[in-house]
């Protein structure tokens, strides 16, 4: 008892830091968002901070400001909506299936889907290539929507006519051992299905994004048809007004329709169903590197390399003077943190959000009391590089990324004593 105290001691300690970094980021995101559009409405070149204050206030302040107050109003238990990476209500829960992984997937592919490929940088630039150029891909992506507190397992899609933005797609999310849907129904997995009518700004975090058909009972509805026409053992109960029929907005913004029905489909007597794959434990699995992690150390790597070379071509030209020495000394340090972060070091992490912090609340602070200047190329360099890796490294994907991956590097440090006991 008294060993494990200060391990709790130190990541309550490093809570509280995380919360404080990520509330910051809000402010002085917000504050820098201002400057962008302030000194952008301005002829000449500065008009093109206006395209830099829409990628960084859309994609970045927006989606931060929503993760804290949907913490503050929403309900953390199960509604019967997912919610999007911002924290939102996404895309309601409208279908249920019975049956193992393995069965599951026979039944959607012999239903003629496919499963999307999973949402990384190879797959972004190819849905991208595919809009521009108006190409089919068929396993295209689709952005992570959360239930039980996680992304979807997979997901499944259809094309329509080759089209890139248009799309049936369903995702799915295995529900957890014991658990039971409200008024006692159970289901293995829980699955929202919607369809894709065309590429859109979203209304609520004003991002590119698919648009989804308002009536999401007719793409329940064509899901259920296919896989029981597809497996023939396959039998569907209707829980009948699981929720109250309703007319709401996604996480998009779009408008969604629903009579509250919930299918469950059975496909655990398809007789043609294959073994189901063999599950990876997730202590098992290497943890991929998230974007966030990767955008935040990539700004903090090439603004160190920028400092130091310029640092470097200084103390060449001229003399070594202590300040370029400091430079060249916090460039390496910079440098150094961004690659301990990218190996999952957490103190690295807390380090560097650290000295960021500092960055921006002094530029911020300059800004407000002092003169205000126009932002320039030096200032988006250091305060834009600044807030930026602030907002990446301190997101709950950068921090997951930096605990997990502590945890799983040392396993035979966890006693089996600890284990939770199975349901």
């Amino acid at each position: 008892m008294g060993r494990d105290r200060p391990q709790d001691r130190t990541r309550s300690w490093s809570d509280v830091l995380d919360g404080c970094f990520f509330a910051l980021s809000a402010v002085l995101g917000v504050w820098f968002a201002y400057v962008l559009l302030r000194d952008g409405v301005r002829p000449g070149w500065p008009t093109l901070l206006l395209l830099v204050f829409w990628l960084f206030f859309s994609y970045l302040v927006l989606p931060r400001l929503h993760r804290i107050l949907t913490s503050i109003y929403l309900p953390g238990y199960f509604v019967g909506r997912t919610r999007t990476s911002d924290g939102l209500l996404g895309d309601p829960v409208n279908v249920g299936f019975l049956g193992d992984e393995g069965q599951v997937h026979g039944a959607m592919t012999r239903a003629g889907w496919t499963l999307a490929d999973e949402l990384d940088l190879r797959s972004a630039v190819g849905i991208v290539r595919s809009v521009l150029r108006g190409r089919s891909y068929a396993g295209a992506p689709v952005s992570p929507l959360h239930l039980f507190d996680r992304a979807q397992d997979f997901a499944y899609e259809q094309e329509v006519a080759g089209s890139p933005s248009r799309r049936h797609h369903i995702r799915f999310w295995r529900c957890p051992d014991g658990w039971l849907l409200p008024g006692g129904f159970r289901a293995d997995w829980l699955a929202a299905a919607t369809y894709d009518r065309g590429v859109g700004f979203s209304l609520f975090t004003l991002q590119i994004t698919h648009r989804i058909e308002e009536d999401i009972d007719v793409e329940r509805d064509f899901v259920v048809a296919g896989v029981c026409a597809a497996v023939p053992g396959a039998q569907v109960g209707v829980i009948e007004n699981f929720s109250s029929g309703y007319h709401h907005r996604n996480g998009g913004g779009d408008r969604i329709r629903t009579d509250g029905d919930l299918p469950i489909v059975d496909v655990r007597g398809d007789p043609r169903a294959g073994a189901s794959p063999v599950a990876v434990e997730p202590e098992a699995r290497e943890p991929r590197v998230p974007q966030a992690v990767l955008l935040g150390s990539g700004v903090a790597l090439a603004r160190a390399a920028t400092y130091g070379v310029g640092a470097l071509v200084d103390a060449v030209r001229d003399s070594a003077t202590p300040l370029i020495l400091a430079i060249m000394v916090l460039a390496v340090v910079e440098a150094s943190l961004a690659l301990a972060v990218l190996a999952a070091r957490n103190w690295a992490r807390l380090l560097l959000v650290a000295g960021c912090s500092v960055t921006g609340v002094t530029a911020m602070l300059v800004s407000v009391l002092g003169h205000h200047r126009p932002v320039g190329l030096a200032e988006l360099l250091a305060t834009g590089g600044s807030i930026l890796v602030l907002l990446a490294l301190s997101s709950q994907e950068a921090r997951d990324y930096a605990t997990t991956r502590r945890t799983r590097a040392a396993p035979e440090t966890r006693a089996p004593a600890r284990a939770e006991p199975s349901p």
